[in-house]
């Protein structure tokens, strides 16, 4: 394994983002810049046919390809070729501040294994969240969560979340879709991992896109791997 002394990874799943991409990146970028941190981008693709590639490439991130389509395929590619001590993960539809992850980080380095966003926290602007998602889905998945796992995470389904690389390879993820976030939630409490949970925002996409998310089939799924595991 390459050896590296970078202190961060920066991870953000792609599938068709070019017009939001470049923000995110930007983001990042801007994110470690002002705080001298020793990082990488790393865009983990999923299959993307339009621009995305070219533009995350020409604007210095790392791009690497996972061809089996899933959310979950896509993020455990990204973990195992993750170059950083931690790993911050958060969707690339300019959805998160990827200029506001020092919450994470602190977090991260004073010991915490795995850390989450909670939107709920930190604010949800209107319209970033479907009406059944921030008042139905996430709360009741998130409760049903908290009950079986015995945990205190607010917010299940925040995509932007931190840990260790080498904690997240020793949890043996192996979902393949949407579930990968409850999945590691559920590993994380079993583990008897330091979690610590943080207010982050949620806000339009700038330029929004049909979503990826299948409310039924994927709030299912999450329901389903809550049952069973």
């Amino acid at each position: 394994m390459e050896k590296t002394n970078l202190e961060l990874t920066i991870l953000m799943p792609c599938l068709n983002e070019e017009a939001n991409i470049a923000d995110s990146i930007n983001g990042a970028m801007s994110f470690l810049t002002a705080n001298n941190i020793s990082g990488e981008i790393l865009i983990s693709d999923n299959g993307s046919t339009d621009n995305s590639i070219k533009i995350a490439s020409d604007l210095g991130a790392r791009v690497i390809s996972e061809p089996t389509k899933g959310y979950g395929n896509a993020l455990r590619r990204g973990i195992s070729s993750a170059l950083g001590t931690y790993i911050i993960m958060g969707d690339c539809d300019t959805t998160y501040d990827f200029t506001n992850l020092m919450p994470f980080l602190s977090e991260l380095r004073n010991g915490a294994d795995f850390v989450i966003g909670n939107r709920y926290a930190g604010g949800i602007e209107k319209g970033a969240m479907p009406f059944s998602h921030q008042y139905l889905g996430v709360p009741f998945l998130s409760f049903m969560g908290r009950i079986k796992y015995k945990t205190n995470i607010r917010d299940f389904h925040c995509g932007l979340r931190g840990f260790k690389k080498d904690y997240a390879l020793n949890l043996n993820l192996t979902s393949t879709g949407m579930e990968f976030a409850t999945e590691i939630i559920a590993k994380s409490t079993k583990s008897k991992a330091v979690i610590k949970e943080v207010p982050t925002t949620l806000s339009k996409s700038n330029s929004p896109r049909k979503p990826h998310l299948r409310t039924l089939r994927d709030g299912f799924r999450h329901l389903l791997y809550i049952l069973k595991n």
